[in-house]
């Protein structure tokens, strides 16, 4: 095996090895636990379910769609999102702007087992339920979508509009 080949063989067994031990959607349906100050992102920053004002219960299934696909926010609110799969396949929620989307898809496709576990997102498994908490301390129109490889793509995808305090 020459270097090149010996150097993939290497970046490759190193992938998988951290793949299984930090990548499971299926164990990514409950609330994330936050290490130090959460990140500050351009759609808010995660919450503390203590703090919640609002709770939205959102359903997604097999027909690659969110109900409901289209959600208000007031800036500050800290809202508990309970995500519930009616489908027969995984789903995830994710949070982010569009252009964070449609990146984060594209490497979804290219890489569809990469490990990913945000505040801002939750894996649910078929027939389960998860949840998520996050402020939304920035005003702005954002979205929210499942980046499973060919979800996003089938239209599975919602839009959040948070209101500017006065």
């Amino acid at each position: 095996m020459n270097t090149q080949n010996a150097l993939k063989f290497v970046a490759a067994c190193a992938l998988l090895a951290g793949a299984t031990s930090t990548f499971s959607h299926e164990g990514h349906a409950g609330p994330k636990a936050a290490a130090g100050a959460p990140e500050q992102k351009a759609w808010g920053v995660a919450g503390d379910a203590k703090s919640a004002t609002r709770t939205v219960t959102l359903t997604m299934d097999d027909n690659m769609r969110f109900t409901p696909d289209k959600l208000v926010f007031k800036q500050g609110e800290t809202v508990r999102f309970v995500i519930r799969n009616q489908g027969n396949i995984l789903h995830e929620m994710v949070i982010g702007t569009k252009d964070e989307l449609d990146k984060h898809a594209a490497m979804m496709v290219k890489f569809p087992g990469m490990a990913h576990d945000e505040p801002y997102m939750a894996h649910v498994a078929a027939g389960k339920s998860g949840e998520l908490v996050w402020t939304f301390n920035r005003p702005g129109e954002f979205d929210f979508a499942c980046l499973i490889a060919g979800h996003y793509q089938a239209g599975m995808v919602g839009k959040i509009s948070v209101t500017a305090n006065p």
